[in-house]
This record gives structure tokens, C-alpha cells and sequence, in this order.
């Protein structure tokens, strides 16, 4: 008698079609799957260091230091305090910018006494263009500020500013913000 009936599969031989593909994952189907690819990281923007002002009192001149610093910047010539009045040296921040100042006049011997008077903005004023305001000395406010009179450039004149021809302190000015550190070295 002839039966219709075909022969099942050994249970053996599934149980081990069954490991192979639980241990080969789907790859055996020609199913291969894959883990995405971890997203490539993103660049870190590098930090810009933020520039900041130099001045050494010995050379007589103040840069503006930008990027990495490594390049030596243009300096500018600059007038600094007298002996009786130096400028101060340390790591300060500028605190304070004007354009066209006013200059209110006082008794460097006496700073607490009362105002002389004020100079307008303008050619006659002692402050020149600018004024970058960055520490306290001697009872005043000292800071970088312009002059007409560049004849002093390079010389210890000054009540503890830094004085600079007035297209220079411009420059600097346009340079730089409120926060940005300044370094007064010898």
C-alpha cells in the first residue's frame, strides 16, 4: 500500500538548524544585519583665546595679543607713569571705555580735593580720543588714553597712565572690550 504520507524531519536536524541560525544571527538567510555605525564625532570647536593687552613698561610699548600668540604683534609707543606716579603692573581688566572723554582736572598732590574744572572733548583735552580705562593707582582711575602730544612717547612723564599717539589708541580701542585682560609687566 502506497501512503501520501511523507516523512517529518528528524527532530535532531531542526534542533540544529535552529542553533545554527540563533548562533550566526541572520546571516545564514543572507539577512545580515548590522549595528548602525556610531555617528562620527563632531569637531569640538577649537577655542579662540580672546585677545588681551600687553604692555611692557621697560620697552615702552603695549600690544594687542590675538590667537594663539605665538606671532609677535605689532606694538605701539607709548608714554607710562614717572617714578613718583608709576604705572601699575599686574593682571588687570579694562573696566571702563570712552570715546571723546572729558578730562576733570584735580591736584595730582591732593586727588581728594576739589575738581579744577573740566576739559571738553576735543583738541586741548589731555585724554586725546580715547580713553580705555583698567586700574585704580594713586586715587584715580589709570587707564590707556591718546595724546596730541607724541613727543612723550617713550618716556616715563605720566601720573601712572599710558599714554598713546591718538590714531594708536583708536586702534586699540576698536580692538578690544570691556573684560578684556590687560597685563602690565616690567
Amino acid at each position: 500500500m502506497r501512503s501520501d504520507h511523507r516523512p517529518s524531519l528528524p527532530a535532531a536536524a531542526v534542533l540544529a538548524a535552529v542553533v545554527l541560525i540563533s548562533a550566526g544571527g541572520c546571516s545564514l538567510l543572507g539577512l545580515r544585519h548590522e549595528e548602525p555605525p556610531a555617528p562620527a564625532p563632531c569637531p569640538q570647536p577649537t577655542a579662540t583665546p580672546e585677545p588681551y593687552v600687553l604692555l611692557r613698561l621697560n620697552e615702552r610699548r603695549v600690544y594687542v595679543v590675538e590667537n594663539d600668540g605665538r606671532h609677535p604683534p605689532e606694538g605701539y609707543p607709548v608714554a607710562i607713569g614717572q617714578p613718583k606716579w608709576p604705572t601699575p603692573t599686574g593682571r588687570f581688566q579694562i573696566n571702563e571705555m570712552i570715546e571723546n572723554p572729558d578730562f576733570l582736572a584735580f591736584d595730582f598732590n591732593n586727588p581728594k580735593s576739589r575738581d579744577r574744572g573740566r576739559v571738553p572733548p576735543g583738541p586741548n583735552n589731555p585724554l586725546g580720543l580715547r580713553w580705555i580705562g583698567f586700574a585704580s593707582a594713586h586715587g584715580w582711575q589709570v587707564g590707556f588714553h591718546g595724546t596730541a602730544k607724541t613727543s612723550v612717547l617713550g618716556q616715563a612723564v605720566s601720573h601712572g597712565c599710558v599714554r598713546m599717539a591718538n590714531p594708536d589708541v583708536v586702534e586699540v580701542f576698536n580692538r578690544v572690550k570691556i573684560g578684556t585682560v590687560v597685563v602690565v609687566e616690567e
